[in-house]
């Protein structure tokens, strides 16, 4: 499982404040939507190496920014979900049970959820 924190900035970026690039485009063929010959977003179809050198990296660089986007929202919700001000609050064991997660993680995710929560009041 990831650590809860966001992906070193490949930008380069510094440490500040995060920079969120528009991923590549995650798009379906047609063909493939048929049910015909799987393909994966025409990789196979592609025989430049070059050509499917870049557009993998591309989906490469996207499925992992939508993976540490994907995982601060779940660490957001699980922050919410634990808050002690809510009367419905969840206990960490019942968070780590819906998520798929062990106990220990899910403390983690709360407290890095919180973190974020924290960072979009002061900004």
């Amino acid at each position: 499982m990831p650590e809860p924190h966001p992906a070193p900035d490949p930008a380069g970026n510094g440490g500040g404040t995060p920079r969120f690039r528009r991923p590549a485009a995650l798009l379906f063929e047609p063909a493939a939507a048929s049910g015909e010959d799987e393909h994966f977003f025409d990789l196979d179809a592609l025989e430049d190496p070059r050509e499917l050198l870049s557009r993998a990296t591309e989906l490469t660089l996207a499925f992992r920014s939508a993976a540490d986007r994907a995982m601060e929202f779940q660490a957001v919700a699980a922050a919410q979900l634990a808050d002690p001000k809510r009367f419905d609050r969840l206990p960490a064991a019942v968070i780590a049970e819906r998520a798929d997660w062990t106990e220990d993680y899910a403390h983690k995710m709360i407290e890095f959820g919180r973190e974020l929560l924290s960072e979009r009041t002061h900004d």
